[in-house]
């Protein structure tokens, strides 16, 4: 069994960064971290054998969509998520209460769950809290969460505080399910707690508090860069992670720019997913040291540099700017894998260097050059 799920080993002196471990059956995942996102046991357009070779540690699944689709009886028969999608290091499932809010049809929510239909076929289900810890320990993932109430931005003071009395009910309930499963289970999860309280600090506070309580292995931060003023974002972060404990991993829920992590990073959060590389490489847009490229311009059209002089992936060692944009005018499906490979190297590449900065005392030096770059007009 594992004893010590997370741990830091190096501390910035000038702010709240740091590097840690979390140590899953799967394997090791060296923090801060970024998660790419395989909603469906998919990272959209990339194989396993990609995400791999883009040095990713660990990766993201969503609990909702694969209960509809194939079903967690399908993949529980197979051998788990692991084996079904060919990925034998760690994976984090989100519950999909986001999901079952934004996307499914008609739906209620009561304190017992939430009723909704189906998006995909129309059909009617219930998802309580322990049936949420039910789907996700029969896929096998190394760290869960539990069904929560996500509030949009903008939201009244009473529905964000109803929202989180219900998230905090849930929690409790999806805790007592997880331990009781733990007990009898052959794997060992990880359960996170999630932060809501949309963007009033008493609330955001008031959550955190009560969840530490209930000592969850990590917590998450829910329902933030969903519209707010990113200065609002950032004051309600702070208030958060002030009433977390030190000594438990953070990940903050759907963070995706560059800038926007380095920024919670220096905060002291862990973890990130968003899917904004593969979305962007779909669209033919790279995220480089330089800032964003949209390969679709016809800026590109005899450019002979790669992406990135910077970057090492196979991309940028072995294709042009010219090329790629040749591949999106003419609709090849190739071009939309090469840029989502790129930009899922490039995350990870910038985790991975974060992470030596803090290790050599040198993050906010780091931070500097690289936001001055980033920001640089010279694409």
């Amino acid at each position: 069994m594992i004893k010590s799920f997370f741990k830091i080993k190096n501390q910035c002196l000038k702010s709240n960064a740091r590097r840690g471990r979390l140590k899953t059956e799967a394997g090791i995942v060296n923090t801060p971290c970024f998660m790419p996102v395989g909603t469906q046991a998919t990272v959209k357009t990339l194989s396993s054998e990609d995400i791999l070779s883009a040095k990713a540690e660990i990766l993201l699944a969503n609990a909702y969509h694969l209960y509809l689709r194939p079903g967690t009886r399908i993949i529980k028969k197979l051998g788990g998520l692991h084996k079904f999608m060919n990925w034998h290091k760690p994976i984090l499932t989100d519950s999909g209460g986001y999901q079952v809010f934004s996307l499914a049809g008609l739906k209620k929510v009561s304190d017992e769950g939430v009723r909704f239909q189906s998006h995909i076929d129309g059909s009617y289900h219930m998802l309580t809290p322990e049936k949420v810890i039910e789907i996700e320990s029969d896929l096998g993932a190394d760290i869960i969460m539990p069904l929560d109430v996500c509030a949009h931005y903008p939201v009244s003071r009473d529905y964000a505080e109803v929202s989180l009395e219900r998230t905090t009910v849930w929690a409790k309930r999806s805790k007592k399910e997880f331990k009781k499963r733990q007990k009898t289970g052959k794997y060992q999860q990880f359960l996170f707690g999630i932060v809501q309280g949309a963007t009033f600090p008493e609330l955001r506070k008031k959550a955190a508090q009560e969840l530490v309580n209930l000592d969850f292995d990590g917590y998450s931060i829910g329902g933030l860069m969903v519209g707010e003023p990113t200065k609002l974002s950032h004051d309600i972060l702070k208030t958060t992670l002030d009433n977390l404990p030190k000594d438990k991993p953070r990940y903050f829920m759907g963070l995706g720019t560059p800038l926007d992590i380095l920024e919670a990073i220096k905060s002291g959060v862990d973890m990130f997913d968003c899917v904004m590389p593969t979305r962007y490489g779909r669209n033919g847009t790279a995220l480089t040291s330089r800032g964003k490229v949209v390969v679709r311009n016809g800026a590109y059209k005899e450019e002979n540099k790669s992406l990135d002089k910077n970057c090492g992936c196979f991309v940028c060692k072995n294709y042009s700017r010219a090329y790629l944009r040749h591949l999106f005018n003419t609709s090849e499906i190739l071009g939309p894998r090469l840029v989502s490979y790129h930009n899922t190297y490039f995350y990870q590449e910038f985790t991975l260097k974060v992470r030596q900065a803090i290790e050599n005392n040198q993050f906010e030096k780091f931070e500097k050059s690289f936001k001055k770059a980033y920001n640089s007009k010279n694409r």
